[in-house]
């Protein structure tokens, strides 16, 4: 669930964009204080930056790193501009707040750019460094700017208008936490969102109008809100007419299981605590105090640490989460002892021991309790595959939680396409994009649901993924290549958040595309 990595940082970093209009993370003015869901806060909103097609692509071709991009999204048929919109919308326990994002819109008179355009909207990935903003091109250092670059020039400037929300509990947001994977607030606020930009559109500088046409899509974190978002616009009566979850943790009791059975996830240290926070502010019985839960050198402001001036590097430099050990190598009880960690998984049992070790962040009591759950109330997906479904009877309040925001037990109506990696050490595929595919199966048949394994080889010279497949293992062997003796473990830290998220995303618009 990480955000794009080093190569892509390296992108946002050699790009200079026109920068027009108020800052980044402008005031939030004269708002309520208590703004209603899907309202405007500023109208119209601030146009932050403006690029003609020309601008922008000779800004791509100054460096390396924006030839690449060039490549991959195509020149710019479309200049950019991107406002800055603030919105209302809901808390994890339904309480009203505000959050901000970006609106990007098309500009030119090329014949993608002009007249109603299709609506794309973009959920990000996890990020635990709170001033995350997707509207701020002015500074490069900011956490959300290579992810943002990619949005303009993959999407923006093909013709897309891009909605594309920061999230409740970052930027300007007045909400103290994130609702991170929480299914229903995430939902809600992507549907917030798209209300307040669409009253946004008419009053731009340049007064744009969307079609009838609305994609969704997301990476990670984003890849599990924008699968929540299809699910609940289809419910409120919101079309949709496609969407494209990529490498997101729509299995989630079932990946939440395989972690405590010792599976443990690289990032699993950063995304327990943002789990546990969220749902503890939702439902309130996670834990009593936090120490329940965790180490007593961790547990001391842990609910408040993320998201907030941390970045994934000096959050565990600090001191305040630990690296990579969640769990005690010290058995929870003896029938334990064969998974922790566990062995005989393979090339996996490197990485699945690394999550094991002193200064362990979770507590081997708070284990213990979640693993006699998950033995006498098994997930239909893990351990053992039986019919593919959450739980039932669950008693663990960590495990109800993880139900009832699991995205298994709904059925699109619109065309989905589910895009990741199977050798992922993040988001498993086999629990994830895996999971929806053999639950869907059907679908698949009745080719409403498309499952892409983008490291894989393309299936004959008609593979409509073929490009994305080559450029993907293209990727990671020059990944490996350059890491020499530590390719291994070069590939392991680069797949989930900076090899797979770019040809995912060429290939989410590929699909979209034919619509």
């Amino acid at each position: 669930m990480t955000q794009f990595k080093a190569s892509w940082a390296a992108l946002g970093a050699a790009l200079l964009v026109v920068a027009c209009g108020g800052g980044g993370s402008g005031p939030l003015g004269t708002q309520d204080a208590n703004p209603v869901r899907g309202a405007l806060i500023q109208t119209p909103p601030p146009r932050i930056t403006s690029m003609t097609a020309a601008d922008f692509k000779a800004k791509l071709q100054a460096s390396a790193a924006g030839m690449g991009l060039l490549q991959l999204a195509g020149a710019p048929a479309c200049g950019v501009d991107v406002q800055y919109i603030q919105y209302g919308t809901v808390g994890g326990a339904g309480e009203a707040t505000n959050a901000s994002g970006a609106l990007m819109v098309p500009t030119g008179s090329d014949a993608k750019c002009a007249g109603p355009r299709p609506i794309l909207m973009y959920a990000h990935g996890t990020n635990i460094t709170r001033r995350y903003n997707l509207a701020d091109f002015s500074d490069a250092t900011n956490p959300a700017y290579s992810e943002a670059l990619l949005l303009a020039a993959l999407y923006a400037a093909q013709g897309y208008i891009v909605v594309a929300p920061n999230y409740a509990g970052y930027d300007s947001s007045t909400l103290t936490y994130h609702p991170y994977l929480n299914a229903d607030q995430q939902s809600k606020e992507m549907i917030d969102v798209l209300a307040a930009a669409k009253k946004a559109l008419p009053t731009l500088m340049a007064p744009t109008s969307a079609s009838a046409k609305l994609f969704i899509t997301g990476y990670s974190q984003g890849g599990f809100v924008a699968m929540a978002a299809h699910r609940a616009m289809q419910a409120a009566g919101i079309p949709v007419t496609a969407s494209a979850p990529m490498s997101g943790p729509y299995g989630l009791a079932a990946q939440s299981d395989a972690t405590n059975f010792g599976l443990v996830n690289a990032g699993g240290t950063v995304f327990t605590p943002m789990i546990y926070t969220s749902w503890q502010k939702a439902y309130g019985n996670m834990y009593n105090t936090p120490s329940d839960l965790y180490e007593a050198a961790y547990a001391t402001g842990i609910e408040s640490l993320l998201p907030g001036s941390y970045d994934f590097s000096t959050v565990i430099s600090s001191g305040k989460l630990p690296q990579l050990a969640l769990f005690s190598s010290t058995p929870p009880a003896p029938a334990f002892a064969a998974m922790t960690p566990p062995t005989g998984t393979g090339a996996t049992d490197a990485l699945f021991a690394m999550g094991f070790g002193p200064n362990n962040l979770i507590k081997n009591s708070a284990r213990l309790s979640y693993l006699m759950d998950a033995l006498a109330h098994p997930d239909g997906a893990f351990p053992t595959f039986t019919n593919g479904a959450p739980a039932v009877g669950a008693q663990s309040p960590q495990r109800i939680a993880a139900v009832k925001n699991d995205l298994r037990g709904w059925t699109p109506q619109a065309p989905v396409l589910l895009c990741a990696g199977h050798g992922d050490p993040t988001v498993f595929y086999s629990l994830n994009t895996g999971l929806m595919g053999a639950v869907w199966a059907p679908l698949v048949t009745a080719k409403l649901v498309t499952v892409l394994d983008v490291d894989s080889p393309p299936t004959g010279a008609t593979d409509p993924f073929a490009a994305a497949k080559v450029g993907f293992a293209n990727a990671l062997a020059a990944t490996a290549a350059a890491a020499g003796p530590n390719a291994a473990a070069a590939v392991t830290a680069s797949y989930h958040g900076g090899l797979v998220p770019p040809y995912c995303n060429a290939a989410a618009r590929g699909f979209f595309s034919q619509f």
